[in-house]
């Protein structure tokens, strides 16, 4: 049985407004970014504990925390970074989200990322210390611009971290977007390190997001070939079919809604059972 969950700020800045979406589309999990235009790392205590009573209400659970954690340029200040972690963590701790999205550092175009490797991968190991005795399991999201965007590099990641509190969340329009088809060029490689899925396809001449079956994401071949392998997990709708602000995207209840359908149309057609 998969569960959607999903970046519920992209329907509305108001938590209840996210939570009401959800409900009606059946939806019983959130991938939490952002709150009254807070990011979730800025949220106060008080935030959190009113974020953690408006969820029960609804009986909707956390599947992760979507933190910027890890978008920061390469070479901007760590140590600083890690007290975000910190609260990353402290924050899933407290809404019970197994997960917490991170990144592998922006790169500028004069940055080769075999200059940065060593950096990225120190980095990102002092992330998963950070975790791992929290049970909590970091997801690298394959992001265009940061070290890992491409499969060869994310593979890196996983392999040369070799933490199992650092896992990977899949992306196929990020992949689009940097010239990658994400099934052919990636899936096999990364499917043993992949917990966790993300709902958006692009288009690979323009990048224009679109929802997914819509663009050269490859999303029936990705929904086929885990259900084949027995995949159960989360996959989070994060549409990025509005307008953008610092977290993402304002879709919209209408554009959020519109993507969920065009996901759960593919797992119908594919007979797989969701909730």
């Amino acid at each position: 049985m998969w569960t959607l969950s999903g970046f519920a700020d992209e329907i509305d800045p108001d938590l209840e407004t996210q939570c009401s979406t959800l409900d009606e589309l059946g939806i019983t999990h959130i991938e939490l970014r952002s709150a009254w235009d807070t990011n979730v790392l800025d949220l106060s205590d008080e935030q959190v504990e009113e974020v953690a009573t408006i969820l029960a209400a609804h009986g909707i659970a956390v599947s992760s925390i979507g933190s910027p954690i890890g978008k920061i340029n390469i070479e901007d200040d760590f140590d600083a970074h890690l007290v975000r972690a910190e609260r990353a963590l402290a924050v899933a701790q407290r809404l019970g989200a197994p997960y917490v999205r991170i990144f592998s550092f922006f790169l500028r175009p004069d940055q080769a990322p075999a200059d940065h490797r060593d950096e990225v991968l120190r980095r990102m190991t002092a992330l998963a210390e950070r975790a791992a005795p929290t049970g909590i399991v970091l997801l690298h999201e394959n992001e265009k611009d940061i070290y890992g965007d491409v499969p060869d590099r994310v593979l890196d990641i996983v392999e040369s971290v070799g933490s199992p509190a650092l896992r990977l969340a899949w992306d196929p329009a990020n992949y689009v977007q940097v010239g990658v088809t994400p099934f052919t060029d990636g899936y096999a490689r990364l499917r043993p390190y992949t917990d966790y899925v993300q709902i958006k396809d692009a288009v690979l001449a323009t990048g224009d997001v679109v929802p997914a079956g819509e663009g050269d994401g490859q999303l029936r071949e990705t929904v086929r070939a885990l259900a084949a392998d027995g995949f159960d997990g989360f996959f989070s709708m994060e549409p990025h079919l509005g307008a953008y602000n610092e977290w993402g995207a304002l879709s919209g209840p209408a554009n959020f809604v519109r993507a969920t359908r065009a996901f759960t149309a593919i797992l119908e057609a594919e007979g797989v059972p969701y909730r």
